[in-house]
C-alpha cells in the first residue's frame, strides 16, 4: 500500500488505447509524492489515486471507546510532498478533528510540504458577523488549518470566493463547474436559463450561462431565519424556457424547491438544479423527490447516504480527475488556472 503504482509509469510500457487525459504521466517514479486521507470520503481519494496512478498511503484513524480520535502514518513521510485529502462534511466537527491531528502527525514525521485538499470546505457559512456576538468560524477553522500544519489549501467551490483571504497560506480553489457544464452539454436543453438562487450567487451563475451560451436570471429571496428561505420573486424571463437553477451546496433543499416552484409559477416550462455539494441534511432527499424538480445533479465532494443513491431524480458526477490534475499541477509546481480555460 505505501508503494507508487508503476505500471503506466515504466517507459515503454504505455498502451495504445490508453487515454493521456485519463491518466497524467510523470517521467519517473517518484517516491516523494504521496495521498493520505481521512474517513471522510474514502471513496474519491482512491479515484483521485487510480488517476493518478497512485496507491494511498497508509495510515490508521480510529477511536477512542470515549469517542476520542486516534491517528497514526504508518509509512516514511521524510522529506515528501504530501496531500491529505478530507472534506468536513457531517459529521462535519469529527472529521475536522481528524484532518486536524493527520496534519499534525505528518508534520511530525518531516513531512515537506502538506497540502489540505478540502472538496468541502465546512463552517464556509459562517464567514462574517451577522449578529452581534457570533463567531467568524471559517475564519477560525482556517486559522487551526495552518497551525496543524497544512502549508497550502486545496478547496473546491467555496461558499464565497472572499474566504481565501482568510487563510494566510496559499490556497488553490477549484471550480466543479466543468464537470457540470460537460453534462448538461450533453443534455442539449432547449431555450435554456441558467437561473442563481440568489444575490450571491450571480457571479458563479453568469460563468455557467456563459459557457452554456444560456440566458441567465435571478431568484430574489429573504432568509427569515437559520435554513428556512422565503422565496420573493423573479428577476429575469423564464416563461416558456428550460431553467438551471446552480449553487455551491444543496443542505435542506427547501430553498431549492421553493425557488423550483417559484420559477414554474412564472411560466417556466422545466427545472433542472445543480450544485457542487451535496450537503443534503434532514428532510432534503424527501424534499427533492416530492419536487417539481426533473433532475438535480451534483458532484462527489462529499458521500452520498443510501437514501440519496437510491433517489433517481438525484445524479451524481465524480470530480476524482479534477482534483487529481490541480493536485498533479502543484506537485509540479505548474499552473493550476489552466484546469479552467
Amino acid at each position: 500500500m505505501a508503494t507508487l503504482a508503476t505500471a503506466t509509469e515504466k517507459k515503454g510500457q504505455m498502451s495504445a488505447d490508453e487515454k493521456p487525459e485519463r491518466k497524467p504521466q510523470r517521467a519517473r517514479v517518484d517516491d516523494k509524492f504521496k495521498i493520505f486521507c481521512g474517513t471522510a470520503n474514502e471513496p474519491l481519494c482512491d479515484e483521485v489515486c487510480a488517476f493518478l496512478g497512485l496507491t494511498r498511503g497508509q495510515a490508521l484513524v480510529t477511536r477512542f471507546r470515549d469517542g476520542e480520535a486516534y491517528v497514526q502514518i504508518q509509512e516514511n513521510v521524510r522529506g515528501c510532498d504530501v496531500f491529505l485529502m478530507q472534506p468536513t462534511c457531517q459529521p462535519v466537527d469529527q472529521h475536522l478533528m481528524e484532518l486536524l491531528l493527520m496534519m499534525d502527525a505528518l508534520k511530525r514525521a518531516s513531512a515537506r510540504r502538506i497540502t489540505a485538499v478540502i472538496p468541502y470546505y465546512g463552517y464556509a457559512r459562517q464567514d462574517r458577523k451577522d449578529k452581534p456576538r457570533v463567531p467568524i468560524s471559517s475564519k477560525l477553522v482556517a486559522d487551526l488549518l495552518t497551525t496543524a500544519g497544512a502549508d497550502r489549501a486545496l478547496v473546491v467551490d467555496l461558499h464565497a470566493p472572499q474566504l481565501q483571504g482568510f487563510f494566510n497560506i496559499p490556497v488553490d480553489h477549484l471550480f466543479a463547474s466543468p464537470v457540470l457544464v460537460d453534462h448538461f452539454k450533453r443534455l442539449n436543453l432547449p431555450n435554456l436559463t441558467v437561473v442563481s438562487p440568489d444575490a450571491g450567487g450571480v457571479e458563479r451563475a453568469r460563468f455557467f450561462a456563459k459557457k452554456m451560451d444560456a440566458a441567465l436570471a435571478i431568484v430574489d429571496k429573504r432568509r427569515v431565519e437559520m435554513n428556512v428561505a422565503e422565496v420573493m420573486h423573479v428577476i429575469g424571463d423564464v416563461h416558456g424556457r428550460t431553467c438551471l437553477v446552480i449553487d455551491d451546496l444543496i443542505d435542506t433543499a427547501g430553498t431549492l424547491v421553493k425557488t423550483a416552484s417559484a420559477l414554474l409559477e412564472n411560466g417556466a416550462r422545466e427545472v433542472y438544479a445543480c450544485a457542487s455539494h451535496a450537503v443534503l441534511s434532514g428532510p432534503a432527499v424527501e424534499n427533492i423527490a416530492k419536487s417539481c424538480i426533473a433532475e438535480v445533479v451534483v458532484t462527489n465532494t462529499i458521500p452520498l447516504s443510501e437514501a440519496a443513491r437510491q433517489e433517481p431524480k438525484i445524479k451524481v458526477l465524480s470530480i476524482a480527475g479534477l482534483i487529481g490534475r490541480a493536485i498533479q499541477s502543484i506537485h509540479e509546481e505548474t499552473s493550476v488556472s489552466k484546469l479552467f480555460l
